[in-house]
This record gives structure tokens, C-alpha cells and sequence, in this order.
């Protein structure tokens, strides 16, 4: 009986030996938990930014100008008003006046109808282009504000144009 109660012993004492082992672990562990910090939370990382949208065109235009006695949009003028279109369309706040112009020949009552057409024939092109029609305003000054002065063909080309005058809303309606 001896025999078999000294193996009964030895295996009673390593399985209480286990138990314990276990129980100081999971208590050193329990205590070790209790008396560290919790570990730092990682910093928390700005979203990242926006990717940069492609640069927008500037909104700083070349006049355009006209042929003597008319209102037809050159080639050289189309593609400017192309460039102006497409920063307007990307800019849904601006805003553009168009001023017609004259050279000194021709009445001033005439020159003035002829400044009017030539900025309205701006502003239907830029419409086309899909602008819309109440972001564009349109005056006429006829042979009144000359980009130079003279009575030569040199002066007068200059003076038969259309320029644009530009302006962004800064604020919107109710204080934002």
C-alpha cells in the first residue's frame, strides 16, 4: 500500500505545485496590470490634407480686340474668352464686367452702340461656354476711355477692344 500511496503523494504535491504556479502567474500578471499604466494611446494623426486641386487660371485677363467697325470676335479672342470661361466655370463666386471700346472714329452715338455690341458679343460667347448670363454685366464706353492715345492705326487697333473687370465674393450672405 505503501507503493501505491507514495505515487498518490508525488502527483497530489505536483498538481497542487501546477496549481499554484499558475494561480502566482496569473496573480503576478493581475498584480503587474494593476501597477503599470495602461500603455499610451497612439497619438491621434491629423487626417491627411486634401490633395492640392490642380491649380485655377488666374482671373488677371488681356483685353481683346476687335477688327474696325465690328463686333466679330477674332480667332486670337475666342481663345482668350476660353481661358476666361473656364476660370469663371471654376469659380462660382466671380463675377465679371465686360467694357466695350472704340477707336475715335465714327460719332459718339455710334461708337458707343458699337462698344455695346462688341461687349455683348463677349458675353454671349462666354454664355455659350457656360457661364451663366447673371455673373456677366456688361458697359459700353465707346471711343470715351482709350488704352492710347493718337489718330493713327497703331492707336486706333488698340483702342477697339473689350476688357474685363473681375471681382469674387469674399463673404456670403449671413456672416459665414
Amino acid at each position: 500500500m505503501r507503493t501505491l500511496l507514495l505515487p498518490l503523494v508525488l502527483l497530489a504535491i505536483s498538481a497542487s505545485a501546477c496549481a499554484t504556479k499558475s494561480a502566482a502567474t496569473v496573480s503576478s500578471d493581475a498584480a503587474s496590470a494593476v501597477n503599470t499604466p495602461p500603455p499610451r494611446p497612439e497619438p491621434v494623426k491629423p487626417p491627411p490634407a486634401p490633395k492640392q486641386v490642380a491649380e485655377l487660371p488666374p482671373l488677371d485677363f488681356r483685353p481683346i480686340y476687335y477688327e474696325l467697325d465690328s463686333a466679330t470676335l477674332r480667332q486670337d479672342s475666342r481663345e482668350m474668352l476660353d481661358h476666361v470661361a473656364q476660370a469663371l466655370r471654376q469659380r462660382g463666386e466671380a463675377h465679371v464686367a465686360i467694357s466695350g471700346h472704340t477707336c475715335e472714329l465714327g460719332t459718339t452715338e455710334y461708337n458707343l452702340a458699337l462698344g455695346q455690341r462688341r461687349a455683348a458679343s463677349a458675353r454671349d460667347y462666354l454664355v455659350r461656354l457656360g457661364v451663366e448670363p447673371d455673373r456677366i454685366s456688361i458697359v459700353t464706353y465707346g471711343e470715351e476711355r482709350p488704352a492710347e492715345t493718337g489718330s493713327s492705326e497703331s492707336a486706333w487697333s488698340k483702342n477697339r477692344r473689350s476688357e474685363f473687370t473681375v471681382s469674387v465674393a469674399h463673404a456670403r450672405a449671413g456672416g459665414q
